[in-house]
């Protein structure tokens, strides 16, 4: 019993060691990219198209419902209700680490990358990355990608120009742009807007860190 216990217990050491040194080579790599992406992000800064261009209130409704601590994390949040296991700054890493992410192992890499860019770049470059990197689904050219892209493409203006509920739509597809039709008369669309539009007014309140779905704003 003795003699499994050990072999057991050196296994698990392993597998935690492998663990660490992948999530190790996600932040190696973030910090090898960070000169490059800091002038990417500069540059959609300049072109407004980073977090700000949204204008503070927008904004402020688009963290709430993405990543309600994203001023104060480091890269994860596994406390704050709604946050999820993903916050802006792994789903950034998602798309500017990988050519292919694939669920599982891959979350190890990917919140190592989240680390080292949250050392190295400031929020706003980092949500300014992120906004252009977004997946906002199927329009009737293609695969639409990018925050503001998609405002332009589905309502033929920017991001502070729309309405609010045009705006809150946007926000409503991040969680699954595959799900949801932008532009078209969607009910499962317009069923997770009404939930967000309770969320920002301060109606309610997620469960937990895991009611990405807003189960507490039905």
């Amino acid at each position: 019993m003795k003699k499994i216990l050990k072999t057991a217990s050196t296994l698990i050491l392993a597998i935690f060691a492998a663990a660490l040194a992948y999530g190790g080579w996600g932040y190696l790599d973030a910090i090898k990219d960070a000169d490059a992406l800091k002038l990417r992000a500069d540059a959609l800064i300049a072109e407004n198209r980073g977090g700000q261009s949204l204008g503070d209130a927008r904004l402020r409704q688009l963290l709430q419902v993405q990543d309600p601590n994203f001023e104060g994390h480091s890269g994860v949040d596994m406390v704050t209700p709604g946050a999820g296991v993903t916050t802006i700054t792994q789903s950034a890493a998602k798309r500017l680490a990988f050519e292919a992410f694939k669920p599982g192992i891959g979350k190890i890499r990917q919140t190592g990358y989240a680390l080292g860019l949250e050392s190295e770049l400031t929020k706003e470059q980092i949500l300014a990355l992120w906004l252009y990197t977004l997946e906002m689904g199927k329009g009737p050219d293609g695969w639409v990608t990018g925050f503001h892209r998609a405002s332009e493409k589905f309502y033929g203006k920017a991001p502070t120009d729309l309405q609010e509920t045009e705006f809150l739509s946007l926000v409503a597809v991040l969680i699954a742009p595959g799900k949801y039709r932008l532009g078209t008369d969607d009910p499962a669309l317009a069923e997770r807007v009404e939930r967000i539009k309770r969320l920002v007014s301060g109606s309610c309140s997620p469960l937990d860190n895991g009611d990405v779905w807003l189960e507490g704003c039905r």
